[in-house]
């Protein structure tokens, strides 16, 4: 295939300059159908997609777009460039919001590797871990409204049966007779499926087990959202609704931050909180104490009192993706 030549300039002379005399004029590419294009199409073709990348690139430019396309992985980034990157967010969030927030990049701790306990017998329903989800990491309230843990309503005839669950129940008050209450959020699995779907990496794990997502290098391919088995992964399908006063400004670039449009997003143990020794904002929020949480490495946290000393399982075993968000039965 030949390369269209840009338009010919004017020399300025009168003469319009075509090369050494000796040298033959290109052939001129021809369709599918053997008829070539009229004469000076080569041209206006080049000189359109020259102009398109030139606007592109000027788009990029504009808004910062050139540093953000071009950077390197995130755990590849050095400690000026990582500076740079949470100082770009926070005067995002400050131009969209007016407000000030401190975007933090905290790393795992040595010796950690976080787990989660939910008991069953203690569940009412109530759904206020949903809300002060929300609240903690700065999900789109209205439209779309998304949210990391869904509470399914099952009944006890049933036991744990996804067929008989119904995720929109409406009560005048929970626990209603004969129900009981299976909350579902992202399970942080050892051996998450969704990691190896990401054609991007832009979902990994980290060493204290929880799994993160790069809003930065997400295409929202939404790979990873077919192979999670829990439906524990979100797609931002229109531009996320958050007023400036429900902002929380205390975030983490791998967690909490104002996410856009056009991206999966998901539970990550309230990392901007955990990973600075608090309870995620969830657990705080259950008014009946059925969440439990904390380091599995450690034989004294109340996680491994609780899998030493309950009926404990994990949500569809049967899938080997061994997560370290436990279900259990106190009494």
């Amino acid at each position: 295939m030949t390369v269209p030549r840009l338009p010919v300039l004017d020399d300025g002379v009168g003469r319009r300059g075509q090369g050494p005399a000796d040298e033959p004029a290109p052939e001129r590419a021809r369709d599918p159908g053997g008829r070539a294009p009229p004469r000076g199409q080569e041209g206006r073709r080049a000189f359109l997609q020259t102009a398109a990348a030139g606007a592109a690139l000027a788009a990029f430019s504009g808004c910062g777009g050139l540093d953000e396309f071009f950077r390197r992985h995130f755990r590849e980034l050095g400690p000026e460039e990582l500076k740079a990157v949470l100082a770009r967010i926070e005067r995002r969030n400050q131009e969209r919001f007016g407000r000030a927030t401190t975007v933090r990049a905290d790393g795992p701790r040595p010796g950690v590797e976080f787990g989660y306990g939910l008991d069953l017998s203690r569940c009412v329903g109530c759904r206020r871990c949903v809300y002060a989800c929300a609240r903690e990491n700065n999900q789109s309230r209205r439209h779309p409204q998304i949210h990391w843990i869904q509470v399914l309503e099952m009944d006890k005839d049933h036991g744990v049966d996804l067929t008989h669950a119904d995720l929109y129940y409406e009560a005048d008050a929970v626990p209603r007779p004969g129900k009981f209450y299976f909350p579902v959020q992202c399970q942080q699995c050892r051996n998450p499926p969704c990691v190896k779907a990401c054609p991007t990496r832009a979902t990994w794990q980290e060493q204290d087990g929880i799994v993160v997502v790069d809003y930065d290098w997400c295409i929202g391919c939404r790979c990873c959202m077919s192979a999670c088995p829990y439906g524990a992964r979100h797609f931002n399908w229109a531009q996320p609704t958050l007023a400036p006063e429900e902002l929380n400004p205390d975030q983490h670039y791998l967690g909490n931050r104002p996410r856009p449009k056009g991206v999966v997003e998901k539970c990550t143990f309230c990392i901007q909180r955990t990973r600075r020794g608090l309870y995620p904002a969830c657990l705080e929020a259950c008014p009946v104490g059925a969440r439990k949480f904390g380091n599995l490495l450690d034989p004294e946290s109340e996680i491994r009192k609780v899998m030493e000393t309950k009926r404990v399982f994990v949500f569809k075993e049967d899938l080997a993706t061994h997560p370290k968000f436990f279900y259990f039965y106190a009494t």
